[in-house]
């Protein structure tokens, strides 16, 4: 038998929308922002010769220009004030995150709650300052290095770094903004937006490919197929749970015995969603900007370019390291945190079937998410890597890789749960007024019969 709760979703329509106010306000904040976001791409640093630009990276969208443009939603190529993007906030966050599993003053400031987890944020945005500056700088020598540059000099390297730091910082405010005051992951939506509102000239760009003959017809059939497949392997692998069983103990009261109920603890195969691709693919791009601008040179940056590009063995290899790490790491600290769980079952009453509340059952949890997460993490590292390897055997457009597939499907199914659930609590709000006034009605009419 179903649920309050899936009988409420199920007759959940338009009609209810509608009446959602305030979910419709939230979303028409959050599509505001993400315009601003849109608008920002298409405004360029001041001193760049655009044609020469232009030139430029049509040479670099095989490389690591390609993946820098994708998730900068093309302000890369145009080389925009948000050329960036939001991958210093990401890698900053993934720092303090490490340092606080490392460091016991900070795992501390983790316990405090609301006031530990604004110091944090507060050091997030601090290495979001620190390493944007650094990768504005090494934009701004490799823009001058390849002659880019109207006039370069100093006063080009302070305008260049200033524009492009700024420009993240908005951008990391516009993406705290839309979670606190929108609908679903500011973050998340922005990378999102990115990558969708650059889609459909990758798709004319892959079709025209086809038809001049650069890709055969199978080529692009196989393409279609993979994509299609992709996107419902990863609908199936995110929507499916491991439930373990919960007991909840009987309690007499006088005559009577109360609860004894049974329950799901529901947990996914892939509790971190998509953000250990996220976090892999910002720190792959972190050492790697610079190189955008120094493959046609010799050194130190020229090689890492050379070893790193996509599709390379060292590429692939650290991209999947990565994403495997993630997914225990952000699984264990944020997504799922087994003590925690533990606890709260504890202080409900609840209890596996054979496992000691407490302690005992936070260790048998995390048994069970470590094994699941080894499908877990390996269904991320295989979606995010053999359509990499594809498209770099057969130089498909990067929209058409599995990074970019998982985010997109991924942030979609995560907001339309955040929608419903949204609506969900409009309805609960709706009846429990309706209850408040019925109750209202019958007292009045007590009254007036006395």
């Amino acid at each position: 038998m179903a649920s309050v709760a899936e009988q409420m979703a199920a007759n959940m329509s338009w009609g209810t929308f509608g009446k959602a106010k305030e979910l419709q306000q939230r979303i028409l904040f959050a599509i505001g922002l993400l315009i601003v976001y849109r608008i920002g791409t298409f405004i360029p640093v001041p001193g760049i010769d655009a044609v020469q630009l232009k030139t430029f990276f049509e040479s670099q969208q095989s490389g690591i220009g390609g993946i820098l443009n994708m998730f900068t939603g093309g302000a890369v190529s145009r080389m925009a004030i948000f050329a960036l993007g939001i991958m210093p906030y990401i890698s900053a966050s993934i720092i303090v995150q490490l340092l606080a599993s490392m460091i016991p003053a900070w795992e501390q400031l983790k316990k405090e709650g609301e006031q530990g987890r604004k110091k944090l944020n507060q050091y997030t945005r601090f290495g979001t300052v620190l390493l944007a500056i650094f990768q504005s700088y090494a934009i701004a020598r490799g823009i001058e290095s390849q002659g880019l540059a109207v006039d370069p000099g100093l006063y080009f390297q302070a305008a260049c770094m200033i524009t492009l730091v700024g420009g993240t910082l908005f951008l990391m405010w516009l993406g705290e903004q839309i979670t606190a005051r929108g609908i679903g992951n500011g973050i998340s939506l922005i990378i999102f937006v990115g990558i969708v509102a650059e889609l459909p000239a990758a798709i004319a760009q892959f079709l025209a490919s086809g038809r001049s003959g650069q890709i055969s017809t199978p080529v692009i059939l196989a393409v279609i197929v993979m994509v299609v497949a992709v996107m419902a392997l990863v609908v199936f692998v995110e929507r499916a749970l491991r439930k373990i069983h919960i007991q909840y103990p009987r309690r007499q009261v006088g005559q009577k015995m109360y609860g004894g109920e049974s329950s799901h603890l529901p947990i996914k195969i892939n509790p971190s969603g998509v953000i250990p691709a996220i976090f892999a693919t910002s720190l792959l791009l972190l050492p790697t900007t610079a190189t955008t601008f120094a493959e046609s040179g010799t050194g130190f940056w020229a090689t890492l370019a050379a070893y790193m590009g996509p599709g390379q063995p060292l590429y692939l290899l650290f991209y999947a390291v990565m994403i495997i790490f993630f997914a225990y790491f952000y699984t264990a600290n944020v997504a799922f945190k087994t003590e925690d769980v533990a606890d709260n079952l504890k202080k409900q009453g609840g209890f596996v079937p054979g496992i000691r509340p407490g302690a005992k059952t936070a260790q048998y949890l995390d048994y069970v998410v470590t094994r699941i997460l080894v499908l877990g993490s390996t269904y991320l590292a295989a979606v995010s890597l053999l359509p990499e390897i594809l498209r770099s055997q057969f130089a498909i457009p990067f929209y058409f890789g599995g990074t970019s597939l998982l985010i997109v499907v991924s942030v979609t199914m995560d907001t339309i749960t955040q929608i419903q659930s949204h609506l969900l609590a409009h309805q609960y709000e709706g009846l429990i007024e309706k209850s408040k006034l019925r109750g209202k009605s019958r007292n009045k009419a007590r009254t007036t019969r006395q």
